[in-house]
């Protein structure tokens, strides 16, 4: 048996945290990968299971949309590790011809194609902060330089949670001055 309430509420929790910790702004992007077939406790790509994608969907695309950050769904190796977003953020992106199925993209990309408002499917992206749920490799489609967040929730379901942010890269060396405001 499925606990969607669990699912959800740890989903929610752990996209709260994000946004504090990372200090998320209105505008920044926040690229998931999600396995549903990791949340259940199965092989990633073996299970997938759309009640599951479209929960843990809504309930980050609510947490985020309220605090005016732009949700990223990474898609699976089948759809070259494409990713679903609005299409007012795909400005500068290759867009690709693709919708997501639960088969070819995954259930959370499903989700994220169904659930957004005018979705489009890019080729890459670079976002500023990422939720890893089940280990799906969200790492390219970071920006430059990924810092690793440990948050207190470290599962979502079955699946390993893993989370970053970014900053912009240091440059200088001993007697440069950083802004802490962008660290």
């Amino acid at each position: 048996m499925i606990d969607l309430d669990a699912i959800i509420k740890s989903a929610e929790n752990a996209a709260i945290e994000l946004c504090d910790v990372a200090k998320l702004k209105s505008g920044q992007t926040v690229i998931v990968g999600c396995s549903t077939s990791e949340i259940l406790g199965k092989n990633i790509g073996t299970c997938s299971n759309v009640e599951v994608g479209c929960a843990v969907f809504t309930a980050l695309h609510n947490v985020f949309s309220e605090r005016g950050i732009i949700l990223a769904a990474g898609c699976c190796e089948h759809l070259n590790r494409a990713v679903i977003t609005s299409r007012s953020v795909s400005g500068g992106f290759q867009i690709v011809n693709v919708i997501p199925t639960p088969e070819a993209g995954g259930a959370f990309a499903s989700a994220a194609y169904s659930g957004l408002e005018n979705p489009i499917a890019l080729e890459t992206f670079q976002a500023d902060a990422g939720l890893d749920i089940g280990n799906t490799l969200i790492g390219m489609h970071l920006k430059r330089v990924a810092v690793p967040i440990r948050l207190s929730i470290k599962n979502i379901g079955n699946a390993a949670l893993v989370v970053a942010r970014t900053r912009p890269p240091f440059v200088g060396g001993v007697r440069a001055v950083y802004d802490e405001n962008l660290i």
